[in-house]
Formats: C-alpha cells, structure tokens, sequence
C-alpha cells in the first residue's frame, strides 16, 4: 500500500508447459510460491508480489497479461520462466502488456546436488534454458524491461528486483497524475515549456491551467479557525521567527502564508491534483508568493514546479512516489551559483523560497524577508541547510521532438561559512567528476536549471524510470568524460529517432 493508502501490487507470471506433466507441474506451482514468499519476506521490496497461477498456453498467458493491464492495483509483471515454456506461445500476451516488466532469471535451487542429478530433476529445473528462450523473444519483440539474474537469497538479487520496483512505482504514480498549472510559463523562458500533449502520452500525466483568480478565490474562502488551527502546527513544528509570532509585528504575514497554504491544499484536493506550478509574474489575488505552502504540499509527496515548470512538478510526484518510505530526501532544487575556489568548486542550489524540508535533518526555522521579486509582500518561507550526503540532481528537458532526462550523481557538503544573510533554504554540493566537466556535459545535454535533488532515491530506480518510460537518461558522475559523454549523445540521438520511427512516432 502506497503512502496515499492507494493499494498496489506486482504480478509473478510462471511458465512451463504440459509435456512434463502434472507432477512436474504441481512442482513448479510449489516452487513459484516460495520463491513468491521469499520475495514478500525481503526488506528491499516495497510493493507485495502476487503469484498467478503457472502458465502453460498462449490462451492462459494472453488473458494474465491483459488483466494485468486493465488491473488498476497490478503496477508491473515480473515473469520466469521455471522450465521450458515454448516462446511463441508469449507473443500475443507480451504484445497485449501494457504494464512494466522485469525477466527474473533464476532458479529454486541455489546450489546444484551434483551427486543425485537425474533426469527428472534435469526437466524440472532448467531456468537457464527455458529463460534464454523466453530472452530471445523478448529481444525480438523489442521489449523494454530489466533483467535480474540471480538466486532470491541473494541480497544483490532483492535489491535490484526492489529499484524496479520503485521505479514501476513512480510509473504508476504517473499514469493519473494531474497537474495544477497556475497561470503560464515564465514570459519567454524556453526549457520550462514544451509539448503538454506528447507528455501525456509518454508519461501518463495531464497539465491542466487554472487562473490564479481561482487559486485566490479558494484562498479568501478559508475560515479564521482553521488559519488559527495551521499556526498552532507551525509554532509547533518550527523554530518561527518573533515576528511571526502572535505577539510579533508580521504575524499577519503568517496568517496570509497559512490561508494561502489552506487554500491550495483544498484547490488540490478538489480537483485530484499531484503537482502545481506556481509563477512569481502571475500573483493576482495572493498577497505573496507562496512559499511555506509549497515547502509543505512537497513535504507531503506532492510535485512542484516554480515559474510554470510542470515537467518538473511531474517528475517530482514521480520522484516522490518512488522515494516513499527511504531516508532521505527528495526537492525541488536549481543550480543558483558557484564557488570557483579556493578549494574544491561547488554549486550553490536554493531557490527563491521552494526548497523540500524533507531533505533537511534540522529543525526549519520559519521566517519573512523581502523577495525583491514578484511585487508582492514578503512571503514566509522555511530556511534550513540540506546535509551532507551522497545524491543526484536530475532535470528533464523537451529537445522538440523527444524527452530527455539528465543527471549528475553530487555529494552534498557543508557551506565554507554560515549562509546567515541567506534567507531562503538551500543545499551545497559538489558534482562528479568535477565542476567544470558536470557544467560542460550539463549544458551540452541542454539540461534545465530546475532540477529535482534527491537523496533518497537509489540511481538504479531512476535509470529503471528511464527504461519503463522509453526516455533518454544522460548520467554525468565519478567517470564521464566530457568528449566520451558528447558521443554519446549524439549516439543516443541517433538511436532515439530511429526507434521512434520504428514505432511509427
């Protein structure tokens, strides 16, 4: 069950046949469901697996997998093929599966009892056979999926099958995704734009635009209890400012921030809303810029985007999704400014107020300071420092006629000196390999300056995202090389526009 209490599962799909008759079979159907067990056991799974009953026939495998689509709770099919299971007998239902897939290459024994090995035991485990079979057919169908190889003892073994997991997660969390776009995109700002329509199609999730007018109109309708009540947590939860303080000269300040906040968490839920984009040029009606609203709506899973970037508000609910339930964190982030030296080079990242407090291990302070943007009033935000830590940043970007997904694995250190005139929350890192090469590869890759840091999510889960989606991912870490990581791209352009021809896109 996912954090929203929405219920999810994963099938277990089996294949053998009928020439090695019902005892055998009865065997494999015993073994699938320790193997099913073993895996409900293990810490690294999120989702719980379903086993189905052992397919034999075409008929039997097309219908798994059509149900499997239709099926709302089943986010993914993991299938093994436990002896031989004819390949051509999978065409029709691997064709109809419109769910993620992983091929399981294992088997129920561990070791092999070399001295006792007979032909029965020969037909009854022969997974490397009858998985190189089904191998071939999936190569020929041209099907996106991942492999794992292994014994489901194994902990390696748990923890791949669990980073698909969670990426098939993410996947699910944004088939029905809705995002709130308020107003439009920054006034002429490119990578933040994009087509809306071929998201949906490739990703699953609408961007639907609402006046601000509306989001104001949600705003003024709250009560005076329920803003007193959302103070009281506030005091509760943060170190806030005296001035925000009942007795403080900006309380009120505080007041409008938490109707705000009320008022766009009801809009949200209204209207089955994951994500929002809000944009500083367009304000009509909000007293400020909402800036511990958002905090707090990210806090609680949901996507953000600032300045109309509904690519990266999606890509954070997906984030979050896949996250649910790590240490760690998962933001909204930008790359802000540099420190060039002394010393190592790092990125400065923060943004005018929108920063995660998940990836924070202190307590918020809670405050007010000027914007000097927006020509609003100043907005109450919360303002803490990220931790040191391993993470990535990645960002997606729309090149006109694909999607394209960038990364940078970074390491999260303390700033040189306390960032006290500062006023907003913001995290330091350095990027692998180094600055010079991760900005030379970021660019080239034309990847936007919003990004999404995340410290709970494990790079395979993200690179298994990448695959379930059929999107480019362009990793920059501890080995890139920037000529190597240009030929790749180019690489990767041409292999991208011919599998989209392929497909008749």
């Amino acid at each position: 069950m996912s954090a929203s209490g929405e219920v999810r599962e994963c099938w277990f799909l089996t294949g053998s046949q009928h020439l090695y008759g019902d005892e055998t079979l009865q065997q494999v159907a015993a073994q699938a469901a320790q193997i099913v067990a073993a895996l409900n056991a293990a810490p690294e799974l999120s989702v719980p697996i379903v086993g189905r009953p052992v397919l034999t026939t075409a008929a039997e495998i097309r219908r798994v997998c059509l149900d499997a689509s239709a099926d709302d709770r089943c986010i993914g099919v993991v299938a093994w093929m436990h002896t031989f299971s004819p390949a051509k007998a999978w065409i029709a239902g691997l064709e109809a599966l419109r769910k993620p897939f992983l091929h399981l290459h294992t088997q129920a024994n561990l070791s092999l009892p070399w001295d006792q090995i007979d032909m029965d035991f020969m037909n009854l485990n022969q997974s490397a056979h009858g998985d190189r079979e089904f191998g071939h057919i999936t190569a020929r169908l041209g099907l996106r999926r991942k492999i794992v190889v292994g014994h489901v003892g194994e902990r390696s073994v748990r923890e791949h099958i669990g980073a698909w997991l969670r990426a098939a997660s993410g996947w699910h969390a944004s088939q029905n995704l809705q995002v709130a776009r308020f107003g439009d995109n920054m006034r002429e700002v490119a990578v933040t734009d994009g087509d809306r329509v071929e998201a949906q199609r490739r990703f699953g999730y609408s961007v639907l635009g609402h006046g601000v007018g509306e989001l104001a109109a949600a705003v003024d309708a709250i009560p005076d209890s329920a803003v007193e009540d959302l103070i009281a947590e506030y005091l509760e939860r943060y170190a806030v400012a005296p001035r925000l303080q009942r007795s403080g000269d900006r309380h009120e300040s505080l007041r409008d921030a938490a109707r705000i906040e009320l008022g766009l968490r009801g809009f949200l839920a209204q209207g089955g809303f994951g994500a929002f984009t809000t944009n500083f040029q367009d304000l009509t009606g909000l007293r400020q810029l909402p800036g511990i609203a958002a905090q707090r709506l990210m806090a609680d899973g949901y996507g953000f985007g600032a300045e109309g970037d509904w690519k990266t508000a999606a890509l954070l609910h997906t984030l979050k999704a896949m996250g649910d339930g790590l240490p760690g964190g998962t933001s909204f982030m930008e790359d802000y400014t540099y420190h060039l030296g002394p010393g190592e080079p790092r990125v400065l990242g923060a943004h005018m107020l929108e920063v995660c407090p998940s990836i924070s291990a202190q307590t918020p302070s809670c405050e007010i300071h000027p914007l000097s943007i927006g020509g609003r009033e100043d907005p109450v935000r919360l303002v803490f420092d990220a931790p040191p830590g391993s993470g990535w940043v990645v960002g997606i970007l729309h090149l006109g006629d694909r999607f394209r997904l960038v990364a940078n694995e970074v390491e999260i250190v303390e700033p040189d000196a306390p960032l006290r005139r500062l006023p907003v929350a913001r995290a330091a890192w350095e990027p692998k390999p180094d600055l010079a090469i991760s900005a030379e590869c970021w660019i080239r890759a034309g990847g936007p300056h919003h990004t999404v840091l995340s410290t709970a999510v494990p790079r395979e889960a993200l690179e298994d995202l990448a695959t379930i989606a059929g999107v480019e991912l362009a990793w920059i870490d501890a080995r890139t090389d920037a000529r190597e990581f240009a030929r790749e791209l180019n690489w990767n352009g041409i292999y991208h526009r011919l599998e989209q021809g392929a497909a008749g896109r």
